[in-house]
């Protein structure tokens, strides 16, 4: 988590700042092989070298970007969760719970779409 200092003390909001930092510990603990980093301002994790998911922060939102194949192929299960999508990246307002389950299941789906994948993106 040392590697989110900095973007996490940035978050001027205490509740954002706490969620953001929830979010990211779980997925630390429950993903352990995925790499942290801090690209482009953002907190993302990587499997190998390649992009598994990045997250960032709004005013009235966090956006969890799994790249657009991650956004197709559950596209069902993020409007089931009351969240909105682009193409890119789907959003959980701040007073809406985070489902868990659902960023297990686009972590797990990018590991393994990935597998063999050499490039940072798709």
């Amino acid at each position: 988590m040392e590697v989110f200092a900095e973007y996490l003390a940035g978050i001027d909001n205490s509740e954002h700042r706490e969620r953001m930092e929830e979010i990211l510990a779980w997925i630390t603990d429950t993903s352990p092989d995925l790499e942290p980093h801090i690209k482009w301002n953002t907190p993302m994790f990587s499997d190998h070298g390649t992009f598994i998911i990045g997250l960032s922060t709004a005013k009235h939102h966090m956006s969890i970007s799994p790249e657009e194949a991650g956004i197709t192929h559950f596209a069902d299960d993020i409007e089931q969760a009351g969240y909105s999508a682009t193409k890119g990246l789907f959003r959980i307002p701040w007073n809406k719970p985070v489902d868990y389950e659902l960023l297990e299941k686009v972590i797990e789906f990018n590991i393994r779409d990935k597998a063999d994948y050499t490039n940072f993106w798709r």
